[in-house]
């Protein structure tokens, strides 16, 4: 029976403290890995991720960055190699949201900063963490993407042009380090239910719903199986791919 296997491996999630980022880290942590839960600005949500790490039986620590500033970045990547360990699996989870609008009424400076929290960052990221990995010839690396990046919808224009860049940035550095044994992957969740949505009872979204073949939205759960897949060596042989976790909602064509 296969199962997924990330025993003695060091992940880091950045933005652990987030509705995703925290059921991603958990997941990590149940199939064997260590993990580093990142925050930028709300420490406590950052702390309890890492209390379910924990309660998993991993290690977990708790560092704060800004990523979309370089040498917070490169100070992050210290902190953790001397305190933690040199990270294998990395998931660029992190974003910074603003409303949705359109192209007019979007101030200039929400395009500016989804580009340096979706490409920056994994520039960033890709700057002070591959070294190790290609030092080690060893690693994975998976990038929150988003089904809008391939829908392209009306108002929200900032949000998608940041997450085509990733996916450019993601394409182009899946070839340099495919030799190095290091994936590069995208998951591109669709619009996701997460604990905010089962407290309020807001799972249902009828109009949206009807728009995606399985009938439904999918869960932060469905979402972090997927990137866990990718981490693990049953995806040895995936790089460079912009996976929907959609319902079917996108279909990239061939």
């Amino acid at each position: 029976m296969l199962s997924i296997d990330l025993s003695g491996k060091i992940a880091l999630v950045t933005g652990a403290s987030g509705q995703l980022g925290r059921v991603m880290a958990r997941n990590l942590a149940e199939c064997g890995a260590d993990v580093v839960c990142h925050y930028c600005g709300n420490r406590d949500n950052a702390e309890q991720t890492a209390e379910t790490v924990r309660a998993a039986g991993r290690r977990a620590l708790v560092v704060q960055c800004d990523v979309t500033d370089f040498e917070d970045v490169v100070r992050m990547q210290k902190t953790v190699a001397e305190t933690f360990g040199k990270v294998q699996l990395l998931v660029a989870n992190a974003v910074i949201q603003y409303p949705w609008t359109s192209v007019l009424e979007q101030p200039l400076t929400d395009f500016q900063s989804q580009f340096d929290s979706c490409v920056m960052q994994t520039v960033h990221l890709a700057k002070a963490f591959l070294p190790d990995m290609i030092a080690a010839g060893y690693g994975r690396i998976v990038c929150i993407n988003t089904e809008c990046a391939a829908m392209a919808e009306a108002n929200c224009a900032a949000y998608t042009a940041g997450k085509r860049g990733l996916d450019g940035v993601v394409r182009c550095l899946a070839k340099e380090v495919g030799c190095h044994n290091i994936t590069v992957n995208q998951v591109a969740p669709g619009w996701t239910i997460s604990e905010r949505d089962r407290i309020n009872h807001t799972e249902s979204a009828p109009d949206y719903d009807r728009s995606v073949p399985l009938g439904r939205r999918g869960t932060d759960q469905e979402i972090a199986q997927m990137t866990a897949f990718l981490l693990s060596d049953l995806a040895s042989f995936t790089t460079g791919a912009y996976i929907p976790v959609s319902g079917g909602r996108v279909m990239p064509a061939i």
